[in-house]
């Protein structure tokens, strides 16, 4: 008889108001499977979760349609599908990335004096993966988990930058552009000017677009395939740093400890120096926005 693998268990042992059930069970249709079950059929998956035929039909369905879940042909029951195995390298290429990159981070924080972030792009979204804060610098209340909105943000330009054509053009026309800094980007046109120079420049500038007084250069973090996976941001105070200094010596810091952290991801550029503006040309970037 198979053991009964799942009860609905949360990581604190209580359901918080937001806790969604339906999306729980869906992942524990996943998590049934493992090395001594990759294949599963709805009778064998019913009696684990302890849920009835149709309803577990119903869920298996939606995962497969979802490309979470895969059908046997021959057997006509289910593995898992690729978008897990995504899933699963996407996790382990961020805790891999944040254990490397979390001592590079300290060290640029005490060097500059600055709060440093690693983001990467879901959605329209920068979400936080990590950060080295430094009282010195506006944190906006920001965490580990949070979101901002990618275009108005320095690590957003730096993500939007490197996006297949088709894809870059599906994100912006979900995006509401919403005045949220004196100088914010407001229109589409203005947004794609802007990304173009930030691959010129190799990173990208957020001079009070989020916010007022709240400055950052943000410069990619890459795989061992040359794509960006992640920004690496240093975020200061307007009235502290002026757009010389971010633009100039801050730069070329930044780039060189998010260029280091590639390295240790495995990425190889194919020539020995980034392609760079130079820090007066650089204020081209920002003026852009205002």
């Amino acid at each position: 008889m198979q053991n009964k693998v799942l009860t609905i268990r949360t990581q604190s042992g209580e359901k918080r108001a937001q806790f969604s059930t339906s999306l729980a069970r869906g992942l524990a249709v996943l998590a049934a499977f493992s090395p001594d079950r990759p294949l599963l059929g709805i009778t064998t998956l019913a009696a684990l979760l302890e849920m009835d035929k149709s309803t577990t039909h119903r869920y298996v369905a939606t995962l497969e349609e979802l490309g979470y879940l895969e059908q046997d042909s021959e057997s006509q029951k289910y593995r898992l599908g690729i978008k897990v195995v995504d899933l699963g390298l996407a996790a382990l290429n961020a805790m891999e990335m944040r254990h490397i990159a979390r001592p590079h981070m300290e060290r640029l924080a005490r060097e500059s004096g600055h709060t440093i972030n690693i983001g990467i792009l879901d959605g329209a979204d920068v979400f936080y993966v990590e950060r080295v804060t430094n009282p010195t610098s506006i944190d906006l209340n920001l965490t580990v988990g949070s979101r901002l909105p990618a275009y108005c943000t320095s690590m957003g330009k730096v993500l939007l930058a490197d996006l297949p054509e088709e894809r870059l053009f599906d994100l912006i026309d979900r995006v509401e552009f919403l005045p949220r800094g004196p100088n914010t980007i407001i229109t589409r046109g203005a947004l794609l000017a802007e990304l173009q120079r930030v691959r010129v420049a190799g990173f990208a500038v957020n001079n009070e677009e989020l916010a007022y007084g709240h400055r950052s250069i943000s410069a990619p973090i890459r795989s061992r395939a040359g794509a960006t996976i992640a920004a690496l941001n240093m975020a200061v105070r307007a009235s502290m740093i002026s757009l010389d200094d971010l633009t100039g010596w801050l730069a070329s810091h930044l780039i060189s400890v998010a260029d280091h952290i590639s390295s240790y991801l495995g990425y190889r550029p194919e020539s020995g120096t980034r392609n760079m503006m130079p820090a007066g040309n650089a204020k081209g970037i920002v003026a852009s926005d205002q």
